[in-house]
């Protein structure tokens, strides 16, 4: 495996992110290197935080000071392929699978455990894997704008739209696609910090794959592996929580899925914002806030 490492002075000066970078080793040997967010009371209850596709752990800039204001720790890494983590160079080094296992390498060398998880996009389709496969990892789940597809299901004209144009599209404007999957356009800094970890094509194999990655057959190599997962689900009672950006044309409707697929979900205050796909960058203080409550309400349930 060829493991690329985007150089630090393209990560100087950020806007809106002073977090000090965190970093653990994962994988035989420790030969991938994960970098991560952690903030707040180590002795607080744990957020964790899964960005998506092609985002990083800036996504939720806005979103970790209202968890640390509320005396919650929030850890948001990047994953592999992403952000300041190590990203190997080829496509056929990322799986679903891969990623499922980094993530889950990831949380024991951190040491995550009875968690409030949140997952937006892709972070969804793999946090939702690992609270299926380790009971003890989440004390609770918020969905923020994804699915959970076993392929048994025509995939929409959006995904469609999108699969094609990011297996075609020579160079992959990575800020120009978070931009464009945001209800407002939070300027040209932000975008340029979007494109930061990826200083040419080279750096882009996760970032490029991840559309594929997602079951849209019903014998994709991941597709069992979601339907025991949902199946898990379907008895899952712990709380789960849906904040969902209205405008998003790919994941629509999906949040209803869940409200009927999880018996956590009944009883609970969903939520809708006036935002796109990428909620947490029209309205990471709010989504915090919002966690913020119900993490806290869930810490306390447990007491």
């Amino acid at each position: 495996m060829d493991v690329l490492r985007t150089p630090d002075e393209r990560f100087a000066e950020l806007p809106d992110y002073p977090f000090v970078p965190h970093y653990v080793g994962i994988g035989a040997g420790d030969a991938l290197r994960m970098h991560y967010v952690d903030e707040g009371p180590r002795s607080g209850p744990v957020v964790l935080l899964l960005h998506g596709e092609p985002t990083w752990s800036y996504l939720y800039r806005h979103t970790v000071p209202e968890l640390v204001a509320a005396g919650l720790r929030a850890v948001v890494p990047d994953l592999v392929g992403f952000g300041r983590s190590d990203k190997p160079g080829g496509t056929a080094d990322y799986t679903y699978q891969s990623h499922v296992d980094w993530l889950a390498e990831f949380v024991a060398r951190v040491g995550i455990a009875g968690a409030t998880v949140v997952g937006q996009d892709w972070g969804g389709l793999l946090g939702l894997r690992l609270v299926a496969q380790s009971p003890g990892f989440a004390s609770s789940y918020v969905a923020c704008n994804h699915g959970f597809p076993t392929g048994d299901m025509e995939p929409n004209d959006a995904f469609r739209s999108w699969l094609e144009y990011s297996q075609s599209v020579p160079e992959l404007p990575v800020g120009e696609i978070v931009l464009n999957g945001c209800a407002t356009d939070p300027g040209d800094r932000v975008r340029a910090t979007y494109d930061a970890p990826y200083p040419d094509e080279s750096h882009k194999a996760g970032a490029r794959v991840f559309p594929v990655l997602v079951p849209i057959r019903p014998d994709d190599p991941a597709s069992d592996a979601v339907r025991a997962a949902r199946g898990v689900l379907s008895g899952w009672e712990r709380p789960f929580l849906t904040v969902w950006g209205e405008q998003d044309a790919v994941t629509r409707g999906a949040d209803e899925m869940f409200h009927a697929l999880v018996p956590g979900a009944k009883g609970q205050q969903h939520v809708r914002l006036d935002a796109g796909h990428n909620l947490p960058e029209d309205a990471g203080a709010e989504l915090g806030r919002i966690v913020a409550d119900f993490a806290l309400s869930v810490a306390g349930a447990r007491r």
